[in-house]
């Protein structure tokens, strides 16, 4: 039978001594393994679960609605935020109404690049857009992302050493396994036509595209939010606000 993966969260009303251990030893009895546990956020604590029996999970879970200690959460096939949920404990900042739009500050860097590093190692089409202010650290967490998920990275266009403006790739750049990073700013409002072209190119490959910047790369080009699978902020501190004014002005006149 076919192992599936189960994440199960739970909010704890009062934490007796021996509860996670009653817990325990009832999906021992039903032949469920916990792969992970952690405590995710105030008072919940969410499981990571193997079963090869979706009946056992269900059953479970009604008996587990039975205890008056705890109020079953959540019961569901993981997704990473799940995953990651338990691997550090919080979940992720997400916007309520747009929900592929994730935020994090510049303390929760570990966590972006875990986040980065899970999104990078699936195949396929995907693009990412990373907002933030200058030297808030959107680079090096693509770099960081990359190194985790074990792909390599490729600069199309960029401002971290020196202004880089590609306007073609060598023969092993040319590879689905890629991470190509875009600067938004850089590949609209600097770019030649030889630039443009490459970035079309690039963006019909079945690879993943992270672009900083998304807004002005949004703006400035023929590209629109539906092209992107997610949206990342990443800020100094939660109250910080992006805005492009000042580091736009620059570019203003090319």
């Amino acid at each position: 039978m076919e192992v599936k993966q189960w994440y199960m969260e739970y909010k704890i009303h009062k934490n007796r001594p021996g509860l996670l251990g009653d817990i325990a030893s009832l999906m021992g009895m039903l032949e469920i393994n916990i792969i992970s546990i952690n405590g995710v956020d105030d008072r919940k604590r969410g499981m990571l679960l193997q079963s090869t029996d979706d009946e056992k999970i269900e059953l479970m879970g009604k008996m587990l609605k039975k205890v008056d200690n705890i109020t079953i959460t959540a019961l569901r096939a993981p997704k990473l935020v799940d995953v990651l949920a338990v691997r550090h404990g919080r979940y992720i900042d997400r916007d309520v109404d747009d929900l592929k739009t994730f935020r994090f500050t510049r303390e929760e860097l570990g966590l972006l690049v875990d986040f980065l590093g899970e999104v990078f190692k699936r195949e396929g089409n995907q693009v990412v857009g990373l907002r933030g202010m200058p030297r808030v650290g959107k680079t090096e967490s693509i770099i960081a992302g990359s190194v985790c998920s074990n792909k390599r990275w490729t600069f199309v266009s960029s401002t971290l050493l020196r202004q880089t403006v590609r306007s073609q790739l060598s023969e092993d750049e040319i590879n689905p396994n890629n991470i190509y990073i875009i600067d938004g700013i850089v590949s609209t409002i600097r770019s030649n036509e030889k630039h443009h072209q490459l970035l079309q190119d690039i963006m019909s490959m079945p690879s993943t595209k992270v672009i900083e910047h998304p807004d002005i790369f949004i703006r400035e080009s023929e590209y629109d939010y539906s092209h992107f699978d997610y949206i990342i902020e990443l800020r100094n501190h939660p109250d910080e606000e992006i805005t492009y004014d000042t580091f736009t002005a620059n570019y203003d006149g090319f």
